[in-house]
């Protein structure tokens, strides 16, 4: 009945190991007309209907002298919503009395150190900081009565400890409720007491009691957390939740209304709760985190518990506290969905029939889960680091079942459940979202083509795929009346001294036209002026140029094929503001010849190096309506810390946990014979992945050593751009490197052959000295090398001025290929470096300082092209979907630096260029002169500020 304890919210998804997948619908199936009902304050949750429907009461923080909760009632016949507690204190879990004249609400308002308390929560908000949120178990909350305008409360409960979670039964005689008031009453054990201090949810029961407060009977006695009990529309049953004794799991019982028959409903082996009737009392709404952490969806069971669940919701992050109207045609739920990610309450129209059918053609529960034993050779492990656990741990990430661990896949999602769920038990504090070990974060996982392409010249219609197709970058739309121009190959070339400029547009205009181009370079011209004429002949650079001479839009023609350039459904940066489509060779053969043109004497012409002057294709106008959907898909990285009080620096320990699961990809090296098989990533890096699992496991043996917070982090994305630690990054810049001390990595450690690699030395002075020092007793074989500016997730960091170390043991020919086994590995090897990263974190973290940071200069994007031009930008690769190039920072000293350029930035001109995307950037840079200054244009927010900037010589 509540957002949940930082320890509850951890449950372990242990079974998700050994069942199948329950039931599946769509969310559309069961609800319709969703719309978020509170839009008012930072939070809301816990709507609950009247008896008749006209009322709904909830709970909400909007008060700006409380930063808690208050109830609220909200009239569908007025359209008006009241504050119907006295605005002190806590308060949570309204409930509105049959007769429609009363309520009862749990609130703390009468404690008198209440003002304290919220002044405390207001100046520690005002410090700009923020508590990651978690359910308190305040002792002081008692269940009031009042009438429906709030006056008149009085105290019905009157005992020391939390009472709450109450419900009235359907005649208005009882209530049901939530308490752990017996252990307040001196009979604990001294273990027990200890164990009150820092779980008080274990010791709640189930009670009841006459609406007046009278005739108390506790109806659960079990070991753990029984709590949000309600009536069925019957009152015959009560349906409620109940914690294992370890408070990791929840499952959804229903009894008797006098406590009696206590049965099990769910059998998930995860966290399900917030259970709650329908009122035809044939099904139970409920939530559960069965597809991660935070990610809690609703689902429905048959109320006899002999159906496996049926789910209903299927929107990332967080769907519970589900309530039907007393209709049955009305659902309200609490849910994340919302445009800033703050929790509200939402109301949806319910299919009563669709729920039905659903349920009637859900196996049985005896038929739907596994009765395999849980694989728990996975968390078998020891506190010291050795070859068997990692052969454990790396044997499960780089396992089939897991498929290549790719960014937002099912495989991806088992990794992380496995990973939260050592952390879970290794007692580690969530340190994602909402209280779980995951944060999640959005990316552009592939670009799909839209239903009904169209190209059309005059009254010609040509099929897509066979005559035309178009290309990843393209802009989508529906663009017609204008003719087509040739342009020949296209190219716009600077002269080099030795050659002539070469330029296809000469005395051509192509403003508002569409423009042909050929896919390559001429042929025939000599090695050098191909070799330079090759630079400016990628098909994202003519269409930029197509585009800055006003163009309509680009078509390649792909000369030496019958078949236009294939559309590959996969993620690139940055589409351009102009359509781009290719056609075969054959199409453009039979507007050659409708030009009275020759296509075969012209391209020889061209590839003989002679000039063509560009000419008229076709007078008829040429149509095309096309759609390039961009796929968004949702991956996760798998946070937890080891709190030391009073901290305020943390070390940070991480690697990437995805891969390129199954089937080829654009970073995949396999053979053609292999490409579609599943990439295992065992090196790549279920190595390093194991790695941290290994050293948070080890490194709680030192806690009491620690000055400093140890952050144990595995990053996914890393292999589509670093998504996943630039996210982190992302989301808390403010003073990152105040509160980041340093950042150790693991990134294939499993296959050491001369020696170990240690990669960004030179971002801190400590670090020779410390290495030398930790790695005597060790003897390790060491490459160091100083740069901090790698292809791996230390960037994130060191780019926000965190002194960064990367581990390395070195490329191998299995490297991402399908071959990257886990049979491979040296797990005995692997110890040693281990213990290595150990003795350094624990180094670092042993000190309350953090190691003084040194600035590199950066290395700029395609220096491998020859560019000579030093401009010190540190362009953010994490592919964030923006018109121009976003700056993750600037060298020091560089001369984009003293231009006044700075992280966060995003360039859309340079030197009178368009930049739109990382591509135009890096061309635009070729037109730049060492010591000459140029342009630049940036958006700093909502401000467009044009700037100076002076291209520097690369040492």
């Amino acid at each position: 009945m509540k957002v949940l304890s930082a320890a509850i919210a951890a449950a372990c998804l242990a079974s998700c190991f050994q069942m199948a997948s329950p039931a599946r619908a769509a969310e559309s199936d069961f609800l319709s007309q969703s719309r978020q009902l509170i839009l008012s304050g930072k939070r809301s949750g816990e709507g609950y209907f009247g008896p008749q429907g006209r009322y709904l009461i909830f709970q909400s923080e909007r008060e700006a002298n409380n930063p808690f909760f208050q109830m609220y009632l909200l009239d569908f016949e007025k359209g008006e919503i009241q504050r119907v507690s006295n605005g002190v204190g806590k308060n949570t879990c309204g409930w509105i009395h049959p007769n429609q004249k009363q309520m009862m609400y749990s609130s703390t308002h009468a404690d008198p150190a209440s003002a304290a308390l919220q002044k405390q929560e207001l100046d520690f908000r005002a410090s700009g900081q923020q508590r990651r949120y978690a359910w308190d178990y305040d002792p002081q909350y008692e269940i009031y009565s009042s009438d429906l305008s709030g006056q008149n409360p009085r105290n019905l409960t009157k005992t020391l400890g939390y009472d709450a979670e109450g419900s009235y039964s359907p005649d208005g005689k009882e209530i049901v409720f939530a308490s752990n008031r017996q252990a307040y009453m001196g009979k604990l054990s001294a273990a027990d007491q200890e164990r009150l201090k820092i779980d008080p949810a274990y010791f709640i029961d189930l009670y009841i009691m006459n609406a007046d407060g009278s005739h108390l009977r506790q109806l659960t006695k079990q070991g753990g957390y029984d709590g949000g009990p309600f009536f069925s529309a019957d009152g015959s049953k009560i349906v409620f939740r109940r914690f294992n004794e370890a408070g990791d799991r929840a499952e959804i019982w229903s009894m008797n209304r006098d406590g009696s028959q206590p049965q099990q409903i769910t059998d998930l082996g995860v966290m399900s709760w917030a259970p709650y009737y329908h009122p035809s009392g044939e099904y139970i709404v409920f939530a559960t985190n069965l597809h991660g952490f935070g990610n809690f969806e609703l689902y429905l069971v048959d109320a006899a518990g002999q159906k496996q669940p049926v789910r209903i919701t299927d929107t990332e992050g967080f769907d519970g506290l589900p309530a039907f109207s007393p209709d049955g045609k009305q659902l309200s739920w609490t849910s994340g969905r919302t445009a800033d990610g703050a929790s509200q309450v939402f109301l949806a129209r319910w299919n009563h029939a669709a729920a039905l059918a659903a349920l009637q053609v859900a196996p049985l529960k005896s038929a739907s889960i596994s009765s395999a034993p849980l694989k728990a050779d996975r968390f078998q492990t020891t506190p010291a680091i050795s070859a068997t656990d990692l052969r454990q741990r790396i044997g499960y990430f780089a396992s089939p079942e897991l498929e290549g661990r790719l960014t937002g896949s099912a495989g991806e999602e088992l990794a992380t459940t496995y990973a939260s769920q050592v952390f879970e038990q290794l007692g580690l504090q969530p340190a994602g979202d909402k209280n779980s070990f995951l944060q999640a974060f959005e990316f552009t996982s592939g670009i799909s083509l839209g239903d009904n392409p169209r190209l059309a010249i005059g009254s010609k219609k040509y099929k897509q795929g066979q005559d035309w197709s178009p290309l990843v970058f393209s802009e989508s739309g529906h663009f017609d009346g204008s003719e087509v121009v040739f342009a020949g190959y296209g190219l716009r070339a600077p002269s080099t001294g030795k050659y002539e400029e070469y330029d296809a547009y000469f005395h051509l205009d192509v403003k508002d036209k569409w423009v042909a181009v050929l896919r390559y370079w001429p042929e025939n011209l000599p090695d050098e002026q191909r070799s330079e004429l090759k630079r400016y002949a990628a098909l994202r650079y003519k269409a930029m140029q197509a585009r800055n001479l006003g163009a309509k839009g680009l078509i390649v023609i792909n000369d030496q094929a019958q078949e236009p350039i294939a559309f590959r459904s996969q993620s690139t940066p940055g589409a351009l503001s102009l359509p781009v489509i290719s056609v075969s060779g054959q199409v453009a053969e039979q507007w050659f010849q409708a030009a009275g043109k020759d296509f075969n004497q012209i391209q020889k012409k061209l590839d003989d190096g002679q000039g063509v002057q560009g000419f008229s294709l076709s007078k008829a106008a040429i149509s095309l309506d096309l759609e390039l959907k961009r796929e968004r898909k949702i991956g996760h990285n798998v946070l937890a810390q080891l709190t030391v009080p009073g901290a305020t620096r943390t070390v940070v320990i991480g690697a990437h946990l995805d891969h390129l699961g199954q089937g080829a990809s654009h970073s995949s090296l396999a053979s053609t014979a292999d490409a579609e098989q599943i990439h295992f990533g065992a090196d790549d890096n279920a190595s390093g992945s194991a790695g941290v699992l290994e050293l948070a496991e080890s490194l709680l043996q030192h806690r009491s050593e620690l000055k400093q917070n140890v952050l144990f982090a595995l990053w996914s994305g890393e292999e589509l751009g670093l998504l996943g630690s630039s996210h982190f990054v992302e989301q808390q810049k403010k003073d990152f490197a105040r509160r980041y001390s340093a950042y150790f990595n693991m990134d294939m450690i499993g296959r050491m052959q001369k020696a170990l690699v240690l990669q960004g030395v030179g971002s801190s002075p400590l670090w020779k000295p410390l290495i030398e020092k930790q790695n005597l007793m060790l003897g390790l074989p060491l490459v160091l090398q100083d740069t901090a500016y790698l292809p791996t997730d230390v960037t994130s960091f060191y780019t926000n001025q965190v002194p960064v170390l990367n581990a390395f043991t070195g490329a191998h020919a299995d490297y991402h290929t399908p071959s990257d086994t886990a049979d491979k590995i040296e797990y005995e090897q692997m110890v040693p470096i281990l213990q290595l990263l150990e003795r350094l974190s624990l180094a670092v973290a042993r000190e309350d300082r953090t190691p003084k940071y040194v600035q590199q200069v950066a290395p700029e994007q395609n220096q491998t092209r020859g560019l000579r031009v030093y401009l010190g930008t540190i362009p953010d690769y994490a592919g964030a979907e923006v018109k121009g190039l976003k700056l993750s920072g600037v060298s020091q000293g560089g001369p984009a630096e003293l231009a006044g350029l700075q992280g966060g930035d995003v360039i859309v001109e340079l030197n009178g260029k368009k930049i739109e995307n990382i591509y135009d950037y890096t061309y635009a840079i070729d037109t730049l002169k060492i010591g000459k200054v140029a342009s630049i244009v940036i958006l700093r927010g909502n401000q467009r500020l044009s700037l100076a900037i002076t291209p520097g010589s690369r040492k």
